[in-house]
């Protein structure tokens, strides 16, 4: 099922250029995740992908581990034109408030649930709210549920999570749903949780098990809860300005080879997600959660001016409706 389509530069299939004589044009890509991550399998999928689908005139540079910048430097940067395009998760929602429609606990149940929203006028309303940032959303690719990890205990009933210090992008929704389910939310970026769990500044963190696994938190954690709170999908952006700068067959092509690669990912996470776990299990402690327990304890959040004011509304309406959720 594709999963998004973009307005101004989609086409039903890719546009391969035979017999086009074009100088190679380079894209380079930004993600804050490392080598060997769910993030990086993906971008090398689309690169071939897209090499191929543009017989070599694109060369794809995939710069992993925030190499081109910190994220929130280089989102500011496909504004301006330094750089050319990131694969992002959580910062995004500073750029299109629409997008912390993610951080809404147990808002999604599985990824049809996700490709369903895509598809939907909610999905329109998400990719509407880029205008004006000088950027493009060329596609959601999988992310995956994130799970709880900590030193302290299992995570079973939200009282487990009292007085935890848990790690949270630096996202207002995901503070206040930390802190509301009772654990001491600490904003840090991605690229200081390795040191920050290791030297006992925080308890815990949250993020898919892929990233436990890729980022290899496991050898500063000691137990996983599989508490599917959130699901988040990546958000492969691309600066306007750069797009501008290139053929527009070429930027036709990078746009519509990047939703084609969106079901791709899906399938993979869904299937990778079992095996990392599986796998995590002899390096880590994991555990189920009383999932009723945390959907009462979150439910206040639904409507909260936390969320409402920056989600808007006639989004979570439109998410909801989209759902099916009453």
């Amino acid at each position: 099922m594709t999963l998004l389509r973009n307005t101004v530069f989609m086409t039903a299939a890719a546009v391969a250029l035979p017999g086009v004589a074009l100088a190679q044009t380079v894209l380079q890509i930004n993600s804050s995740l490392p080598e060997g991550s769910f993030a990086h399998v993906f971008l090398q999928e689309y690169e071939t992908r897209l090499e191929t689908a543009t017989d070599g005139a694109v060369d794809v540079q995939i710069f992993m581990s925030n190499t081109l910048g910190s994220e929130e430097d280089v989102l500011q940067g496909l504004s301006l034109g330094t750089h050319n395009a990131s694969l992002s998760a959580s910062a995004i929602a500073q750029i299109n408030t629409r997008a912390a429609i993610f951080d809404l606990p147990y808002l999604f149940e599985d990824r049809a649930a996700v490709q369903t929203f895509a598809d939907s006028p909610a999905g329109d309303m998400l990719r509407e709210g880029f205008e004006g940032s000088g950027m493009v959303l060329a596609a959601m690719w999988d992310n995956g549920f994130r799970q709880i990890t900590n030193n302290v205990r299992p995570i079973t009933v939200p009282a487990d999570l009292d007085g935890l210090k848990i790690r949270t992008p630096t996202s207002r929704q995901r503070v206040e749903m930390f802190n509301t389910l009772g654990a001491n939310a600490t904003p840090l970026s991605f690229g200081e949780v390795y040191s920050a769990l290791d030297q006992g500044v925080i308890d815990g963190q949250e993020n898919p098990a892929q990233v436990v696994d890729s980022a290899r938190l496991y050898e500063v954690q000691e137990y996983m809860s599989l508490s599917n709170h959130v699901y988040l999908p990546t958000f492969l952006v691309f600066g306007e300005p750069y797009l501008a700068s290139v053929e527009p067959e070429l930027a036709e092509t990078m746009l519509t080879v990047a939703t084609e690669t969106a079901a791709w990912t899906f399938e993979w996470g869904e299937t990778t997600d079992g095996e990392v776990i599986a796998a995590l299990a002899d390096r880590i402690a994991i555990n189920e959660i009383d999932f009723a327990a945390f959907q009462s304890a979150a439910a206040p959040l639904y409507a909260s001016p936390t969320f409402v004011e920056v989600i808007g509304a006639d989004m979570i309406a439109a998410t909801r409706a989209a759902l099916g959720i009453e």
